[in-house]
């Protein structure tokens, strides 16, 4: 019981001294925002990196969610409510809560385990150590361009995601549900609140800021040669999609309370 105890304190310690290094991490990058436009091209390479080269798994994977989405809809509304309230309960959900983090989980799979690959690899083969060496800060030239091609790419992947798992909804509602596009539409259009949409793009924001920082503090802390690299890459989407998760009830309650 004693050993249990001292494991778990131990763990407890361990947790907080991580997150007082991922703070120091985001502060050191805040340091550097002031040299964005020297490191633009660094900046412009992950954006087309984490964004543009994700472009088509979160197309496939928003167009089958709103196409779910639609009959999940139908079936919860059916004896309930008319479906032509259909547009309306799926738009809401797909623009709050489904593309939102749907995008932030696929994005720390393919882009945060990405992230801590990369710098775990350099970390253990000491390149990093040859940054420091010709005095270029890691945080700047690795870690910085992440973070800020994540919380500008991310929003725009999810507004993306959101506009072709509407568009599945539809498709689904006017081949299998008899549902008119007017009908579908109107639905969507009487019901909207502009808190839902900026609620939704706000979160990704912090999606792909946690994702990025993580991805980074995990890769720079990185050892143990090519099994340490595996284990931060699992480490690294794990608890990326926690952390989303967290973040999603937390701001969830704030935006909606």
């Amino acid at each position: 019981m004693i050993r249990l105890l001292e494991k778990f304190g131990r763990s407890i310690m361990n947790m907080f001294a991580e997150l007082g290094e991922i703070s120091m991490l985001l502060f050191g990058i805040f340091r550097f925002f002031p040299q964005i436009p020297r490191s633009r091209r660094l900046v412009l390479y992950q954006m087309e990196h984490i964004g543009v080269n994700s472009v088509p798994l979160v197309l496939i994977i928003a167009i089958f969610t709103g196409a779910v989405a639609a009959w999940q809809a139908a079936y919860q509304l059916k004896g309930i409510a008319p479906l032509s309230f259909l547009g309306a309960a799926t738009s809401r959900a797909i623009i709050t809560e489904l593309g939102p983090v749907l995008t932030g989980i696929v994005i720390a799979g393919r882009v945060g385990a990405s992230i801590a690959a990369e710098l775990g690899t350099m970390k253990v083969t000491e390149q990093i150590d040859a940054l420091e060496t010709m005095a270029i800060s890691p945080v700047r030239f690795l870690a910085m361009p992440r973070f800020v091609a994540s919380i500008i790419m991310l929003p725009i992947l999810a507004l993306l995601a959101n506009v072709i798992a509407v568009l599945g909804a539809y498709l689904v509602s006017n081949y299998f549900l008899n549902i008119s596009m007017a009908v579908f539409f109107e639905s969507v259009k009487r019901y909207f609140l502009p808190i839902d949409f900026f609620s939704g793009l706000v979160k990704t924001v912090f999606f792909g800021a946690t994702t990025s920082l993580i991805g980074c503090h995990i890769g720079l802390r990185t050892t143990g040669g090519a099994e340490g690299v595996g284990l931060s890459t699992i480490r690294s989407f794990v608890l990326s999609a926690i952390s989303i998760l967290i973040l999603d009830y937390v701001l969830w309650t704030l935006f909606f309370n």
